[in-house]
């Protein structure tokens, strides 16, 4: 009798749903493979915005999953030779830069370093960077931007969880082709949900 119901759970109401109960919840699996599915993610993606807030609502991390985009104090870092090249532009050329860390609810997802170019932003996108904590990646959705990744560093041997789990450096590109930010995200333990226990 119990093989026979074992047998027929699967295809039942509840056997879907727990199929289809998010993977980060279940004990049983581990952290590499939440990195692993987390990196998947972000390197799939042409917004590491959206990417992190679908993470964030598939495993239930906040009542509202919507990032905010906290801006981090420290002196600014210039851009390199080899970054002015990726961007297109000459060596006058006037670039911003935010430092910022990226939270979904109580949930530190990544820090980042942005450098943007303003003149291929609108007036209004402009503003909004430098008045809110809107996320980038919202800001400059009507762009349509197309995410090229540069370079995918893994992390150290610690695993806490405040600790960087992968780094990610990244080319933002308008639809038409025209570059726009360089980023280097850092993404952190914290981006993991917890295991229910």
């Amino acid at each position: 009798m119990l093989a026979a119901l074992l047998a027929v759970l699967p295809v039942s109401g509840s056997g879907k749903a727990l199929a289809e109960t998010p993977a980060a919840i279940d004990q049983s699996t581990g952290r590499d493979a939440l990195v692993a599915g987390l990196r998947g993610r972000i390197l799939a993606a042409h917004s590491a915005t959206l990417a992190l807030e679908g993470w964030c609502a598939e495993h239930r991390m906040a009542t509202d999953p919507h990032l905010v985009a906290e801006r981090l104090p420290g002196p600014e870092k210039p851009l390199t030779a080899a970054q002015r090249t990726r961007l297109a532009i000459g060596p006058e050329e006037p670039v911003r830069y935010r430092r910022v860390r990226l939270v979904c609810g109580d949930h530190v997802m990544s820090e980042a370093d942005n450098w943007y170019v303003p003149a291929r932003l609108t007036p209004e996108m402009n503003a909004t960077l430098d008045g809110t904590r809107t996320p980038f990646g919202r800001v400059v959705r009507p762009l349509a931007p197309v995410r090229r990744t540069v370079a995918v560093r893994a992390a150290g041997a610690e695993s806490g969880p405040d600790d960087p789990l992968f780094e990610v450096d990244a080319v933002l590109s308008t639809g038409a082709g025209q570059p726009f930010c360089e980023v280097v995200e850092t993404y952190l333990g914290t981006a993991l949900p917890t295991p229910t226990r």
